[in-house]
């Protein structure tokens, strides 16, 4: 039964890889008043918004904000790229890339699914060559797009996008490249013009430290034109309505727009700070929470050391060990909520989250909480993690990764 009156003193610990902490800047900026979004103020932060985001997924091409959860971005993307009973390429990853996958079913589509075989299948990234592969046996280039999760949030893993779209011009393919990027924009480098991608997705409550409510579309010029014959029913994600509304600032429906404000002030906070900065601290907290994991002992979920993610870190307890019970004493004696494992990888492991408004106390009181539950979980440790990671980051500045 829901507890309603849980409210320990101090601040929660969030450290799940998403919904991340909203910083109080941005929680700030969306208690202002709401404005009417047909009004001059609403145009002038509408055109902002759409200049200022482009510039986080290092794009020229237009973005698309819909007021929907990263699951509807997923439906637009798939809706206005293709039309029912084209096949697309999909590659596991993870439980993300799955869920992808059962909704290009469910939208009328023919996935295939590759990748590499059972559970250890999860604890690889992207492998472009057996895109490569498969590709050129398409010799009727059946296949109209290929989609893969950049950030595979179930299992800390951050495939090569760039190799992808190698591999897809190496097979001398026209098919699309879709890209889930939802857990690693503004965390993980990410470059959507530059790595040729067509339609990339994304959401607010990740690294851009939003609450859930917003994502994203960035297209590019081949997806739009793609769009104008695809045959896939839709009308609030169609990118043509949204487009021609964007040219004022506006959008054609009600937007969520203190989530904007938020938003709008999300992206100052991000480019103040410089992108290389935020991605330099991304990368080395989640390599002080590895020297921790080590420490411990226990394995790292992700086993290609190419592609440890820098949003989060998925450690895997010893066999016999219920990784979900552990994460429940973790949360009711220390008010520290980790991340469950999902799918195949459901009570191998938990996640740790080491994105957005952070610091290194944060990670070293994270850390603290999990090595103390494991110990009282009866859980075997080698040595002791917040010890590593203290001296790790003590030892490496940030200025290191500069």
């Amino acid at each position: 039964m829901l507890n309603l009156d849980f409210h320990p003193s101090g601040r929660h610990f969030l450290q799940i890889p998403g919904p991340s902490p909203v910083p109080d800047r941005i929680l700030r900026a969306m208690s202002l008043p709401t404005i009417d979004h047909r009004g001059p103020e609403f145009g002038a932060l509408g055109l902002t918004l759409l200049d200022k985001i482009k510039k986080v997924f290092k794009t020229e091409n237009p973005v698309i904000i819909y007021p929907a959860s990263g699951t509807g971005a997923w439906e637009a993307a798939l809706s206005n790229a293709l039309s029912p009973g084209d096949r697309v390429l999909m590659f596991e990853t993870g439980h993300f890339a799955t869920l992808w996958q059962k909704m290009a079913l469910r939208l009328g589509l023919e996935p295939e699914f590759i990748g590499l075989p059972g559970y250890d299948g999860w604890r690889q990234g992207v492998q472009a060559d057996m895109i490569e592969t498969r590709l050129r046996e398409d010799h009727d280039q059946r296949i109209k797009a290929v989609c893969v999760v950049h950030n595979e949030t179930s299992t800390g893993v951050t495939s090569d996008i760039a190799a992808v779209r190698r591999a897809i011009d190496a097979a001398s393919h026209p098919a699309l490249l879709l890209v889930d990027t939802i857990s690693g924009l503004a965390c993980a480098d990410y470059r959507h013009d530059e790595w040729g991608v067509d339609v990339t997705i994304s959401g607010s409550q990740k690294g851009l430290m939003l609450p859930p409510g917003i994502s994203f579309n960035a297209l590019s010029d081949k997806a739009i034109e793609a769009s104008r014959h695809s045959t896939m029913p839709k009308s609030f994600w169609a990118w043509d309505e949204i487009l021609e509304a964007n040219q004022n600032g506006y959008w054609p429906y009600t937007p969520s727009t203190n989530l904007l404000y938020g938003l709008n002030e999300a992206l100052d906070m991000l480019l103040e700070e410089g992108l290389d900065h935020v991605l330099a601290r991304h990368e080395r907290w989640a390599a002080g929470v590895r020297r921790a994991v080590e420490a411990w002992g226990l394995e790292i979920q992700c086993q290609d050391p190419a592609v440890y993610s820098p949003v989060l870190t998925g450690v895997v307890v010893p066999e016999g060990v219920d990784a979900d019970e552990v994460r429940k004493l973790i949360y009711e004696r220390f008010d520290l909520s980790l991340g469950t494992g999902l799918g195949k990888a459901k009570g191998k492991m938990f996640r740790i989250g080491h994105l957005g408004d952070c610091n290194d106390l944060t990670l070293i009181a994270t850390l603290g909480g999990c090595e103390a539950g494991m110990e009282l979980a009866g859980v075997p440790l080698a040595g002791s993690g917040v010890t590593a990671a203290l001296d790790y980051f003590a030892h490496h500045p940030l200025h290191d990764y500069r």
